[in-house]
C-alpha cells in the first residue's frame, strides 16, 4: 500500500484564523511528503467527506496555501452537521470509513468546536472496528473558548481583542455625546454557555471605561442591573454594557431566545442588546444606542490578534507532527507557563476527555456583584490580545486570497445525507 493521504475539514462558526490552522496543516504535511500524500479537504466541512466532495490542496500554489494564514472565515467552507452516536449515525460514520478507504486517507484532522471533538473520537473509535485504521487528530477551534484542558482556544484572542478595541472606540463616542443625548451604549456578544468574549469587553475598564457585564454564567437579575447602570451614570455620565447572546434569566430561558432551533437543536439566539437597552429605557428614561457584533467579530482578520494567528499555526502543525509520531485520538493543546511575560507551549490532550466537555467561565474571574471582571481574569485575558497581525492590503482593502478548492473525482456511488 502507497503512503496515506490525509483528510482537512472545518466545523461549526468559522474565526479570523481558523485558516491559519489549515495552513499549519498543509505546509506541514508538505514537508513530510515522504511521508504523506496528497491532502483532501472537505468541501464544506465533515458533508464534504460523507457526499465525497473533496478538495485536492495540492492542486493550491505554495503562496495560495501560505495566503490562508491572514485570511480570515473556512477557505474550504464549513458546515453545522452534527453526527450523533455511533448507533444513531452508524450509516454515516461506516460511510465516512469507506470515503477513507476509497481515497487511501490514513489520516483526519478536524478543525473545530466541541462537536468537531465529538466526531473525531468517534471515527478514531469505528475506524479500528472497521478494520481501516484511520488517526483522527482534532485541530482546535471556537471563538467561544470553551474547549477544556487547553489553556485557549484558536480564534477567542482575535475576537477578545475585537469586542475590547470596538467597546472602548463607541464608549468614547458615548463619553463625548453623554452631556446631551446617547448615556447607554450596549454591545451583544456571541458566547451561548460561557461569557469569555463578554469578559473581554471588561478590559476597558483599565482606560476608565464605566463598564456592566452580564454573563451566561450569572442569573439575570433585572432590578440589580437596573441599579448597577444608573449608578455608573450617575458616576461618570454614561455607561457601556456588554452583553453574552447567552445571558438567561433565573428559569433559563434567554434574554435573546427567539423560539426557533438551529441544526444542532440549540435555541437560536440573537436580540439580548435591544431587549436590554429597552429596559434601561424604560427603568431609567436613558437615551441608547446598541449594536450586535455577530460576523463581525469572529471575521475580523484585520484585527486578529498575533499570539492568536501564531498558536491557531501552531496547533495544525503539532496536529500532523503527532499523527506522525503514531499518536491518535488526541487534540493538540496550548498550555500556558506564564502569562508576564506570556509564555507558552503546545501539549495534548486525550479526546475522550475533550469530547462533550464545555469550559465556563470561573467564578473567581467575575466580581463578585456579578457585572465585572476580577485581576485574575485580566491575567488570563490580556496575554491572548496582544500583538498585531495585519493582513497584506491592496487598494486600501485587506487582500485575502480565495482558492481554487478542485474537486477530487468521485470512486463511489452517490449518497443522500438524512
Amino acid at each position: 500500500m502507497s503512503k496515506k493521504n490525509a483528510f482537512y475539514a472545518q466545523s461549526g462558526g468559522v474565526t479570523a484564523v481558523i485558516n491559519a490552522s489549515a495552513c499549519g496543516v498543509i505546509e506541514t504535511a508538505r514537508k513530510h511528503s515522504d511521508k504523506i500524500g496528497n491532502v483532501y479537504a472537505g468541501r464544506n466541512g465533515i458533508i464534504g467527506a460523507l457526499t465525497e466532495d473533496l478538495i485536492d490542496t495540492n492542486k493550491e500554489s505554495a503562496q495560495a496555501i501560505a495566503a490562508l494564514r491572514h485570511t480570515p472565515s473556512g477557505g474550504f467552507g464549513s458546515c453545522r452537521f452534527k453526527l450523533k452516536g455511533l448507533e444513531q449515525s452508524q450509516r454515516e460514520y461506516q460511510r465516512l470509513i469507506e470515503v477513507f478507504k476509497a481515497h487511501n486517507i490514513g489520516y483526519f484532522f478536524y478543525n473545530g468546536g466541541g462537536d468537531s471533538a465529538d466526531t473525531c473520537y468517534k471515527v478514531s473509535q469505528l475506524s479500528e472496528k472497521m478494520g481501516f485504521p484511520v488517526q483522527a487528530i482534532h485541530v482546535p477551534k471556537t471563538v467561544d473558548n470553551d474547549l477544556p484542558i487547553t489553556d485557549n482556544c484558536p480564534g477567542f484572542g482575535s475576537v477578545a481583542k475585537y469586542i475590547a478595541v470596538s467597546t472602548l472606540e463607541a464608549s468614547y463616542d458615548v463619553r463625548s455625546m453623554a452631556k446631551t443625548s446617547t448615556k447607554v451604549f450596549v454591545i451583544e456578544v456571541m458566547g451561548r454557555h460561557a461569557g469569555w468574549i463578554a469578559a473581554a469587553g471588561g478590559l476597558v475598564e483599565d482606560q476608565g471605561i464605566p463598564v456592566v457585564i452580564l454573563f451566561p454564567e450569572i442569573e439575570f437579575n433585572q432590578e440589580a442591573f437596573i441599579a448597577k447602570c444608573k449608578q455608573k451614570v450617575e458616576e461618570h455620565g454614561y455607561v457601556s454594557v456588554v452583553v453574552s447572546e447567552g445571558a438567561h434569566w433565573p428559569d433559563g430561558k434567554f434574554l435573546a431566545e427567539q423560539g426557533t432551533r438551529d441544526a444542532f437543536g440549540h435555541a437560536q439566539l440573537g436580540g439580548a442588546a435591544p431587549v436590554v437597552a429597552n429596559m434601561i429605557k424604560e427603568s431609567l428614561g436613558y437615551k441608547f444606542h446598541w449594536a450586535v457584533a455577530d460576523y463581525l467579530q469572529r471575521a475580523a482578520r484585520h484585527l486578529a490578534s498575533r499570539s492568536d494567528v501564531e498558536q491557531a499555526y501552531a496547533l495544525g502543525r503539532a496536529a500532523v507532527e503527532y499523527a506522525l509520531e503514531g499518536e491518535n485520538s488526541i487534540m493538540p493543546t496550548v498550555v500556558r507557563k506564564s502569562s508576564d511575560p506570556y509564555v507558552w507551549e503546545i501539549g495534548r490532550a486525550a479526546l475522550s476527555e475533550v469530547a462533550n466537555v464545555e469550559k465556563m467561565m470561573p467564578l473567581e474571574f467575575i466580581t463578585e456583584d456579578g457585572f465585572g471582571i476580577t485581576p485574575a481574569c485580566k491575567e488570563y485575558l490580556y496575554p491572548l490580545i496582544q500583538g498585531e497581525d495585519y493582513p497584506p492590503y491592496k487598494n486600501g482593502l485587506p487582500d485575502y486570497v480565495t482558492l481554487q478548492n478542485e474537486r477530487v473525482d468521485k470512486k463511489l456511488p452517490e449518497f443522500k445525507l438524512d
